[in-house]
């Protein structure tokens, strides 16, 4: 599957998102990716371990915390690109559909360790964008 394929598959399926590195500060570019989500019907799942409340979501210090409560369809990483594999180890532990890996982020083994697991994988895009072109 093309990544072009990939998004338009996430976009069509997905509607619950962790977003992991979601900061509570409306300044940063993952609390305006995530609050443009939110107001096009999106559920937000806040990850974050430095933080109680995003969005007037509930935040929660990790993937696997977060899907104790809530069950996620999409991850979408506001992290540094080496800090990327275990989040994607995360993902496939929580039976997230897809991996979307922000503007910016690469890491083709986590891409690729998710990918042969299943999810639907993205790198280096970011998700407000593509929802608007879509």
């Amino acid at each position: 599957m093309t990544e072009s394929e990939s998004i338009q598959q996430i976009l069509a399926s997905c509607r619950t998102v962790a977003v992991v590195g979601l900061s509570p500060k409306p300044h940063r570019a993952s609390h305006e990716v995530a609050q443009y989500m939110q107001a096009h019907g999106w559920r937000i799942i806040p990850v974050n371990p430095n933080a109680r409340e995003v969005l007037g979501q509930r935040a929660y210090a990790s993937l696997a915390e977060a899907a104790q409560h809530e069950r996620i369809d999409l991850v979408n990483v506001f992290r540094h690109s080496e800090e990327v594999p275990p989040v994607a180890r995360d993902a496939i532990a929580v039976g997230a559909k897809a991996l979307w890996l922000q503007l910016g982020i690469e890491n083709e083994a986590a891409l690729a360790q998710a990918a042969r697991a299943g999810l639907l994988v993205v790198q280096n895009r970011c998700l407000k964008v593509e929802h608007a072109r879509a």
